[in-house]
């Protein structure tokens, strides 16, 4: 299975703007610039889309994992949090912390400890990104 999106930029970095498309269509032309992903320029940028795309697998590899261990999630909500610095590399992606809680009914404290950790490890947003990735999860009555 592939996906696939697309970038069209036009300028320079500091003023030029660009435009953003998925392949589903979801995105259609949805503008970027310097401002919207070096300031709080309204538009989008591509550290929001990585953590969107972050929080949705986690919730999903969640839901997954819980439900293999024989629970069924009634919701499970995701919030992910991209840092992006400045670094000796140059602007860098240097954490991506995961905020997810859930509604379980039934599960103990330590199953879903357990299936949150799993999720973590084994979401595949995860495993593409090459930075220091943080939990927290919290299992609500």
């Amino acid at each position: 299975m592939k996906r696939t999106a697309s970038a069209k930029w036009q300028g320079d970095l500091a003023g030029g703007r660009g435009t953003m498309s998925t392949g589903s269509g979801t995105l259609s032309d949805a503008a970027f610039s310097f401002h919207t992903r070096f300031e709080e320029g309204e538009g989008t940028n591509p550290e929001e889309l990585v953590a969107a795309a972050h929080a949705g697998c986690y919730s999903m590899a969640f839901s997954h994992t819980i439900s293999e261990a024989g629970f069924k999630p009634d919701s499970v909500q995701t919030t992910c949090t991209i840092t992006f610095d400045k670094t000796d590399a140059g602007p860098t992606v240097t954490a991506s912390h995961l905020e997810m809680r859930a509604k379980i009914p039934g599960v103990s404290q330590e199953a879903f400890d357990k299936a949150a950790s799993e999720a973590k490890a084994g979401c595949p947003i995860s495993r593409l990104l090459n930075t220091e990735i943080t939990l927290d999860a919290t299992l609500e009555a």
